[in-house]
């Protein structure tokens, strides 16, 4: 008898367990179709650092570990909402995708290889399109805070090593700079163990020289429905200095993030199968096909095709003559835009 009471009260505790992180995976999104924040993701709250900075308590973006090891990249969904700016570890990052959410709002995806910052975030939710954005690389893992519901059987089904707070709770704590849920961090070694090198990043891109048939260009504005960035180029520095929604954009600890090329990409964006908790629609980036882009580097822009053939294949970028387009060495940003 007593046997049977404790494996009742087992089965009653699973169940309010599952039933809480279900639940928190379901709270708030946008309100009303309006351009807010979307509270996805909620998940439960790892404890606070027991490290925190010395003066407002942020995350500090200082310099991780690197390595020349070949092994699966680490990809993080970074929230880039103004309440949870600055950030910290997104210059440290290979390459950076910004991606239309809810309301018009973007989202960020930042992919390390080279090295590992020792904090990285704030860290938020998944999407659909993310999935198909990642098959590109060999069994990526991605850090992330939730996702809707049901999107989380196709993110375990995906080639892809998920790893949320809940399953990972002492890769994540919370931050006392700012108010939940943009104060979620990551302490990427909790994930995986080094850097794996830049021959993971099998993204098809080109480095090198720069072709010929570029036009000149100091400054480039991409604007979603209810957020915008803008690249200004600085000759001092030779980089693309990053403003979001008017704003430079720095990290936590001062440093501005400058990519060396940013893409402009132009792509399918509809409707996908899933809502957030109020009804607002998911919107879905087409990352497989082909289009137009404009390559930003060196103080110039390029008019260029890409093509992906399927998720597996890295992306093309070619000049109009069919020439591979060349990127700039350094950080890379793709701004998955509307065509």
């Amino acid at each position: 008898m007593r046997q049977m009471a404790r494996m009742r009260r087992g089965a009653m505790t699973a169940t309010l367990l599952t039933a809480a992180v279900t639940g928190s995976l379901m709270t708030g999104c946008t309100s009303g179709g309006g351009a807010i924040d979307d509270g996805r993701g909620r998940v439960p709250s790892p404890s606070p650092s027991p490290n925190p900075s010395p003066s407002r308590g942020q995350p500090q973006g200082d310099t991780g570990t690197s390595t020349d090891s070949v092994g699966p990249v680490l990809a993080v969904k970074i929230d880039n909402v103004r309440a949870a700016r600055p950030q910290t570890g997104l210059d440290a990052a290979d390459l950076v995708y910004a991606e239309q959410v809810e309301g018009g709002l973007s989202r960020l995806m930042a992919i390390y290889a080279s090295k590992l910052p020792k904090v990285i975030g704030p860290v938020r939710s998944a999407r659909e399109s993310d999935l198909e954005l990642l098959r590109q690389f060999d069994k990526p893992t991605l850090a992330f805070s939730g996702a809707q519901h049901k999107l989380l059987p196709l993110i375990d089904k995906a080639p892809l090593i998920a790893a949320p707070p809940e399953q990972h709770s002492d890769a994540y704590y919370r931050g006392n700079d700012k108010p939940s849920p943009h104060n979620l961090y990551l302490r990427p070694q909790e994930l995986v163990r080094s850097a794996p090198g830049a021959d993971a990043l099998t993204t098809g891109f080109h480095f090198g020289a720069a072709p010929e048939g570029g036009t000149p260009e100091t400054s480039r504005t991409v604007r979603f429905p209810s957020a915008r960035f803008t690249f200004d180029w600085s000759a001092s520095r030779h980089r693309w200095l990053v403003s979001m929604d008017g704003t430079p954009t720095v990290t936590t600890d001062g440093k501005k993030v400058a990519p060396a090329t940013v893409v402009v990409q132009y792509v399918k964006v509809h409707k996908s199968m899933f809502h957030d908790v109020l009804g607002n629609n998911s919107p879905y980036t087409d990352t497989v096909g082909s289009g137009t882009a404009k390559v930003l580097r060196d103080g110039q822009v390029f008019d260029v095709n890409w093509k992906r053939p399927t998720a597996t294949d890295g992306t093309e970028f070619t000049t109009t003559d069919g020439t591979p387009m060349n990127f700039a060495t350094g950080q890379v940003w793709v701004v998955l835009a509307k065509e």
